[in-house]
């Protein structure tokens, strides 16, 4: 596939593509506000600013298009410009190191595609549910084990 647009034009239109505060994004907020649950936004001090974070339990969510961030890569990667493999696996250990760095940190994070989103929406809330219940549950189990 070759880019057509000249590099001032690719510039323009890649400027144009929402960081922040996507759909997908505002959809898994929604069903999180839906089910009283308390979030962040865009935590800046974490590696990678994960979309959703719960401080407390130390669980960071990202919410990654298929695309951008490059899911079965190796499956597709043929089918993109030299330019848009470099950038999709420069995106792909980008995104592979702050999972990484977080983890080193003691945070869980879950990674939500964009597919899954759009297939089934309530199994990826309950992703996330199930991690913050998982959390809850050590350091409910931690403090018990100080206090005993």
């Amino acid at each position: 596939m070759v880019d057509n647009l000249t590099p001032a034009q690719r510039s323009f239109c890649m400027s144009q593509v929402k960081g922040k505060d996507t759909g997908l994004e505002k959809l898994v907020r929604a069903a999180l506000r839906s089910k009283g649950i308390r979030f962040a936004k865009y935590s800046k001090n974490l590696p990678g600013k994960p979309d959703i974070v719960f401080r407390r339990q130390k669980v960071a969510v990202f919410i990654d298009g298929d695309f951008w961030h490059g899911y079965r890569f190796p499956q597709w990667r043929q089918k993109v410009s030299g330019f848009w493999k470099r950038k999709i696996d420069k995106t792909r250990r980008r995104d592979q190191r702050n999972f990484a760095r977080l983890r080193r940190m003691g945070w869980k994070v879950v990674r939500i595609w964009q597919h899954q989103l759009k297939s089934d929406l309530d199994s990826s809330i309950s992703r996330i549910t199930s991690t913050l219940d998982e959390k809850m549950g050590r350091q409910a189990g931690r403090a018990r084990k100080t206090a005993g």
